[in-house]
């Protein structure tokens, strides 16, 4: 029975005559690196395509210090059904923007501040957001920061 990969690849030829082991190890060895670039370059065609299909259905969202968010945190109560459960809580305010995908946020003054990746965040577009929270504007640069920083 003839499989996809032996109509790509080609059987291996059944042999009359006797080879020697060096010259099997050898086939062998070639038939295989064939196998595996053919392999490997299927696999970067196909995560290019997912990538790229990704990168389409993403929104690209950035949050900067002081904004309202919410932040997914599914719970499972029990004697409560999960679907009538809310899995947002909040609203929490950005802290700090540690890198782009992660950020640490704090629900009050007095809260414990946790650090979460972006997709677990969404904007919180209500009519009183918190602002318990103030952003420090950097103080004016000066001439001597400036020889300073040089």
């Amino acid at each position: 029975m003839k499989l996809t990969a032996d109509l790509m690849l080609g059987r291996p030829l059944e042999e009359t005559e006797e080879r020697s082991l060096p010259e099997f190890v050898e086939d062998l060895r070639e038939r295989m690196d064939r196998i595996h670039r053919f392999a490997r370059e299927k696999l970067k065609i196909h995560s290019d395509k997912m990538k790229q299909r990704l990168d389409t259905t993403s929104t690209e969202t950035a949050f900067k210090p002081g904004d309202a968010v919410w932040l997914y945190a599914p719970k499972r109560t029990k004697g409560k059904s999960p679907k009538l459960q809310s899995n947002w809580e909040g609203p929490y305010t950005i802290i700090k923007k540690i890198n782009d995908l992660v950020y640490r946020i704090q629900l009050s003054p007095r809260s414990k501040a946790k650090v979460v990746h972006l997709e677990r965040l969404a904007k919180y577009t209500e009519h009183n957001p918190p602002n318990w929270f103030v952003v420090e504007d950097p103080p004016p640069r000066t001439e001597d920061s400036v020889i300073r920083d040089e």
